[in-house]
């Protein structure tokens, strides 16, 4: 049956503030720098990349971000990281997997993106966000230590938040994936 828009744009709209509402529930990983923090926002942009296809998901992300930088950012840095790392983890995992719609292809879909997560933010932080944040903040420290903040931090930071996201995702994936399509496709 024919898509609804309005159901479409309700469907996105109602993802992207529960994207932002994950984004608030924070935690840090034990032995890492303390900004370095993990959050399952991603997980409402995964549903809309794999119910709704790759501009769904996409807004969903930008939602997300419009909203904490309107209503909770102090600074933009940490924005624009989270929607960089959404979009580093969640592109590759949505272009493998609809290559093949398969679980493995899923499965591979999630190496790639946290292969993906880790590589790109390693060098996003080490040339821009870190710099950025830094002088933002006043933290020479934090600039005249990147290599080891990146080496120490961020690469082993952004390995545990692919893992931990894509075992949530595949979780949904399993369990309410089938649901929530039956439930849109149904109509």
């Amino acid at each position: 049956m024919k898509q609804n828009k309005l159901t479409r744009l309700i469907i996105i709209s109602i993802l992207g503030a529960l994207s932002f509402i994950l984004m608030l529930i924070q935690f840090p990983l034990p032995f890492l720098p303390p900004f370095l923090t993990v959050d399952l926002s991603d997980i409402p942009a995964f549903i809309g990349f794999m119910l709704l296809g790759g501009a769904a998901g996409s807004l969903v992300i930008i939602l997300k971000i419009v909203l904490f930088g309107l209503l909770m950012a102090s600074e933009p840095v940490g924005p624009l990281a989270n929607m960089l790392a959404a979009f580093a983890l969640l592109l590759p995992i949505y272009f493998v997997y609809m290559k093949y719609q398969s679980r493995k292809s899923l499965l591979i879909g999630f190496a790639a993106g946290t292969l993906s997560l880790t590589l790109m933010m390693a060098v996003l932080n080490y040339f821009i966000l870190l710099p950025m944040y830094g002088l933002i903040i006043d933290h020479t420290d934090l600039i005249a230590n990147i290599r080891t903040v990146v080496t120490a931090g961020i690469i082993p930071f952004n390995i545990v938040k692919g893992i931990i996201v894509s075992l949530v995702a595949y979780l949904i994936y399993i369990k309410l994936l089938p649901k929530l399509k039956n439930l849109y496709y149904d109509k």
